[in-house]
């Protein structure tokens, strides 16, 4: 089902001690991937690469199935064989395009119906989990008018907003993308079950995670910036001050997207992170016009075409922290290349738990630090 060029791609993502930010530059520096993978181990070990990836590309090299890293491409592939998801990889032609060219593009995408629908011109509706009424009624509305106007309508299957923006879409007749954070052997969440089954039958459900992976908070953040990534422009409909619709906002400006949002009332507590949305210049919206207008002097503008076919490096030293705010410098600061606590990492930091998870997942979703067995530590 899958050529060999696919499986060496789901191998380097399987790879071990080489994070998000060690692969982007390793595909510069080898941009064929095959080369990079049938070096012998002294250049490998001259290269940088630890005894453990060392060891890791060695076996791929004998198809050693003894081997955990050669092993989990098999099951990977089984799985997707099994479920009838689809992979698309970096240099597969049908990998949407307006996705390559975003921060730490994914370079493995697992996909379950109409891959095609990548190429339409889309639109992210996103919002609180916890939404009001009016506001699952403006998801809804606007899913559904967005629909009819041409712009195809792309969440992320959460409770609330994502869920109300994916039936608005599909109740009126028309596809929707959800983009998730788990594998797609199962729906998350459970209460979205149907709703998803019918996503994949009318439109497309996308994940980066390989089948069997498990639902982890910090997924949601890195999934976010894909159906920005994927997106003309995100709709807030209702967001808390601490949402991570926020995050996903911010990640839509860096990405040279348009954010929108929908005003409520000053006695609500969902509506705040719209005002401070539309405080920081996001365009109020009130009808489905008002984000079409905004559109209209770059509607279904072509994509420019990437000159490589790797993501771009990401800058050494301090160029690392570029686009950081003093917070998330503070945190990365703070860790080294052995796992601490986030006790320890509050200690160090001043930071209160909250802003602390969040600096934590925005570093996470940049590719500088990951989760381990007692804490997070620094991979780049």
């Amino acid at each position: 089902m899958f050529s060999s060029a696919t499986a060496q791609w789901l191998f380097l993502t399987c790879l071990p001690d080489v994070g998000r930010a060690r692969r982007r530059e390793l595909l510069t520096e080898f941009p064929d991937l095959p080369r990079l993978l049938s070096m012998n181990a002294a250049t490998l070990r001259a290269m940088g690469m630890t005894a453990d990836a060392t060891a890791a590309i060695q076996a791929w090299q004998k198809q050693d199935d003894a081997h955990p890293a050669v092993r989990e491409v098999r099951a990977i592939r089984d799985n997707c064989c099994k479920h009838g998801i689809g992979i698309l990889t970096w240099p597969d032609s049908h990998y949407p395009e307006q996705l390559r060219h975003i921060h730490d593009a994914p370079l493995v995408l697992y996909t379950l119906g109409d891959t095609g629908l990548m190429a339409r011109d889309q639109i992210g509706i996103i919002g609180s989990r916890k939404a009001t009424p009016a506001g699952l009624d403006h998801a809804r509305r606007f899913a559904a008018e967005l629909s009819s106007r041409e712009l195809l309508v792309t969440s992320g299957l959460a409770l609330g907003v994502d869920g109300a923006a994916h039936a608005g879409a599909l109740v009126t007749g028309f596809p929707t993308i959800a983009v998730v954070g788990r594998g797609l052997d199962r729906i998350y969440p459970h209460q979205h079950r149907r709703l998803g089954e019918r996503v994949i039958q009318h439109g497309l459900m996308i994940s980066e995670y390989p089948p069997g992976t498990p639902a982890r908070a910090a997924h949601f953040p890195q999934r976010n910036r894909i159906i920005s990534g994927l997106s003309r422009g995100v709709l807030v409909v209702e967001a808390g001050l601490r949402s991570g619709s926020l995050i996903t906002a911010r990640m839509a400006l860096e990405q040279g997207r348009e954010v929108f949002a929908i005003p409520g009332s000053v006695h609500s507590p969902v509506a705040r992170g719209c005002h401070h949305l539309i405080k920081q210049g996001a365009r109020l919206v009130e009808t489905v016009d008002d984000i079409l207008e905004e559109l209209g002097a770059w509607w279904s503008a072509p994509l420019k075409a990437s000159p490589d076919s790797a993501p771009e490096p990401k800058p050494q030293g301090k160029g690392l922290l570029a686009g950081l705010d003093s917070r998330e410098i503070a945190v990365f600061e703070a860790l080294g290349y052995d796992p601490q606590s986030t006790d320890a990492l509050s200690s160090a930091t001043g930071l209160p738990a909250d802003q602390l998870m969040q600096s934590l997942l925005l570093l996470e979703l940049q590719g500088l630090i990951s989760s381990a067995p007692g804490g997070y530590q620094k991979v780049a």
